[in-house]
């Protein structure tokens, strides 16, 4: 009985972001061919900040043992896109009429589509065809350099406008006694990206290639 509100759940999760991310890629392909680049943020906003956000649950899912990924590979993928779609798009809206919104968006939900599709059919039926799982664990090779891509250059795009407005650091002297410049923080996360990119790179190689070999053998 557990086992299967345990799958019924995970498939209504699944499903119900894969919605959400068709949405997304619809309105900014559309957008992207009726107005224009500049267009596309506005018309995903709200269902991007959804679907992205509701990848907080999981890491949840993780910590409890619904699910077998690692919390350590999911964090740092899961945290890196909140801090775009929020720290960045959502924070300096200054950022989101430029064309590298349209290649994030669209990487993103091309990659997320097929992932949740392959996981909410797997707990649906049991398993996914071939195709899916081909799909599932070959569509990073090009998605996910063009998606970090675009991350890295909204970040750095972006830094102009967060040290000039100063949104969310801390001056001292103040109530807490404590300082923090988001400038500063936003040039972190863009180092880590450097030994976190390729890292992350290698280990979905290795998880593709552990994937596709066992479904040769079955």
């Amino acid at each position: 009985m557990a086992a299967a509100l345990k799958r019924a759940y995970l498939a209504v999760y699944n499903w119900a972001v894969f919605s959400g991310w068709a949405q997304v890629l619809y309105y900014a392909v559309t957008t992207l061919l009726r107005s224009g680049h500049q267009d596309v943020y506005a018309a995903v906003e709200r269902p991007l900040q959804l679907a992205q956000t509701a990848a907080v649950l999981e890491i949840i899912h993780g910590l409890v043992g619904l699910v077998r990924s690692p919390v350590s590979a999911t964090l740092p993928q899961i945290g890196s896109r909140l801090f775009v779609t929020w720290g960045i798009l959502w924070s300096f809206p200054e950022t989101t009429t430029h064309i590298l919104v349209s290649s994030l968006v669209i990487s993103w939900s091309i990659t997320e589509i097929i992932r949740y599709s392959f996981f909410g059919t797997k707990e649906l039926l049991g398993s996914a065809p071939s195709w899916l799982q081909w799909l599932r664990y070959s569509s990073f090779l090009i998605m996910y350099p063009t998606g970090i891509s675009s991350e890295l250059g909204l970040i750095y795009i972006a830094l102009e406008y967060i040290k000039a407005s100063e949104k969310y650091s801390f001056r001292l002297p103040n109530a807490w006694n404590y300082s923090f410049d988001y400038f500063y923080a936003s040039i972190m996360v863009l180092l880590i990206y450097v030994p976190g990119s390729p890292h992350m790179y290698t280990y979905m190689l290795g998880q593709r290639k552990k994937a596709l070999s066992k479904s040769k053998t079955m």
